[in-house]
């Protein structure tokens, strides 16, 4: 789990930043840049915190995939570690993105007012909130490509599709950080974040990362196909396992949709806690 945001020490790194950048555009989108940044700045100590969540899905492929595979033999026409591999894939996306989206905002805004330090700059709310969805999905960027590394020493990539992987990887992060961004504006207590558990372990255990959709009944299977990680599963399955279809671009527009809306929603919650 991802510890608090440690910038809570000094807002000096965005100020340093700020006094030498312009403006561009109605959303800041330049200011919200200087926001990535300075999360870098913050970051570059703490490494370690960084790449301790790109373990997690490789010790599980190593376990599941790789060892109970030996017993389980093919599924879906491919090795078990092949299968599952995608799978984890995907969950370094949403993990990498989504815990930062939720714990480390929900600090900044409850405990260390670093957001309400950030509105005595240029910044606004809207670059704010971009700011952060954008270092969060970067965050799970890095977990993508560096797992996805490992699946290609590992020979388990099929296709050159896989190329694609990483940048569905980034559409992945995009919305689970906006959701969980939008999410922690509405949490009171470190209790809620139960809620956030509750949401992302069933979605971590049936959304077809480990087993495919054929064991379940149709009931079940339509709800699965509900759960935004199977998307993100689906894609990144048919890319490295070179079964490319034009199904694909509803997982695709899912995703992107489910994004567009969490911005929107965190942009304008974010305004209402901030500013009122």
């Amino acid at each position: 789990m991802t510890t608090a945001d440690p910038s809570f020490l000094s807002t000096a790194p965005l100020t340093r930043l700020l006094l030498g950048r312009r403006a561009f555009g109605p959303m800041g989108g330049g200011k919200a840049g200087v926001l990535v940044e300075r999360n870098l700045m913050v970051y570059r100590r703490l490494w370690l915190t960084m790449v301790s969540g790109f373990f997690e899905p490789v010790f599980y492929l190593l376990s599941i995939g790789v060892g109970l595979g030996k017993l389980t033999g093919a599924v879906d026409g491919v090795p078990y570690a092949h299968y599952v591999a995608p799978g984890l894939l995907a969950v370094s996306a949403m993990n990498g993105a989504v815990f930062d989206a939720t714990f480390n905002v929900f600090f900044k805004i409850k405990y260390g007012k670093i957001y309400d330090a950030m509105l005595a700059t240029p910044l606004r709310v809207g670059d704010i909130a971009l700011g952060d969805i954008v270092w969060a999905q970067l965050r799970g960027l890095m977990y993508s490509a560096a797992f996805l590394l490992v699946m290609l020493v590992m020979g388990l990539v099929h296709s050159w599709w896989a190329l694609l992987a990483l940048p569905v990887t980034v559409l992945i992060g995009f919305a689970f950080a906006a959701v969980g961004m939008a999410s922690t504006s509405f949490m009171r207590s470190w209790q809620d974040f139960d809620l956030v558990t509750l949401a992302l372990m069933p979605m971590f255990l049936f959304s077809g990362a480990f087993y495919p959709l054929s064991v379940y009944n149709h009931q079940v299977r339509v709800l699965i196909e509900i759960l935004p990680l199977y998307h993100g599963i689906d894609l990144l399955r048919a890319l490295t396992l070179g079964r490319v279809h034009i199904g694909l671009l509803w997982d695709v527009l899912y995703l992107a949709a489910m994004g567009l809306i969490g911005a929107a929603v965190a942009a304008r919650r974010l305004e209402k806690l901030l500013l009122t």
